[in-house]
């Protein structure tokens, strides 16, 4: 059994924690290095643009089983680190 806390997933007493960035790996002989689910050709790019145009946790589960739960949130996590890290840029109108 698990529990996600504080972004993290933890096993039943918190024996190990798995946290998103062992979940996304980038890989420069997989997609060209773009981020992806570890283990997989799932890009965090996908899952986002998926979620973007509707689609639900199940669908996506259903349409790439290899994909879980945690991984769906990890890319949403990467997404925010990613927009972190960019920090806070004038926009030139």
């Amino acid at each position: 059994m698990f529990a996600i806390m504080g972004g993290q997933l933890a096993w039943r007493g918190t024996v190990r924690l798995m946290s998103w960035e062992q979940r996304i790996e980038r890989n420069p002989d997989v997609l060209v290095g773009k981020p992806v689910v570890a283990g997989t050709r799932i890009s965090v790019e996908l899952v986002l643009e998926l979620l973007a145009d509707g689609w639900d946790e199940n669908q996506l589960l259903d349409g790439y089983p290899s994909l879980k739960r945690e991984d769906i949130r990890a890319c949403l996590h990467y997404a925010a680190a990613a927009l972190r890290a960019e920090g806070a840029r004038p926009i030139s109108v």
